[in-house]
């Protein structure tokens, strides 16, 4: 039994699941804040995320992924890919709001390249 108990939280913390420590949680911080600012898919205009109107921030974001010589792929996956990001990354500090505008961002971005 002790073994079962055993494997299952070696894949439990495998996975990432469990309790993180703090100074891993900052690195983690600063992994993705670095990733937003310095990203070789879009040279990102200043505050783009701190926007408040959701077409503001899909204007700005297809306008640094249509000028990206950088970038990987089409314009649209590139920005939908770092909405996405700093989405996902926000994670629970985003409020209800401020998700959905985001969330209508993707929304105004699809309209824009369509």
């Amino acid at each position: 039994m002790a073994q079962r108990r055993c494997r299952g939280m070696a894949a439990t913390a495998h996975r990432g699941h469990g309790r993180v420590g703090a100074r891993h949680r900052t690195k983690l911080e600063r992994w993705s804040a670095k990733v937003t600012r310095e990203s070789d898919a879009l040279d990102l205009e200043h505050g783009v995320f701190k926007k408040r109107s959701a077409h503001e921030i899909a204007v700005s974001l297809k306008r640094s992924a249509e000028r990206s010589r950088r970038r990987k792929s089409a314009p649209l996956r590139s920005a939908m890919s770092m909405l996405t990001f700093y989405i996902n990354r926000a994670g629970k500090g985003l409020s209800a709001s401020r998700r959905r505008t985001l969330e209508k961002a993707k929304d105004e971005l699809r309209k824009l390249f369509h």
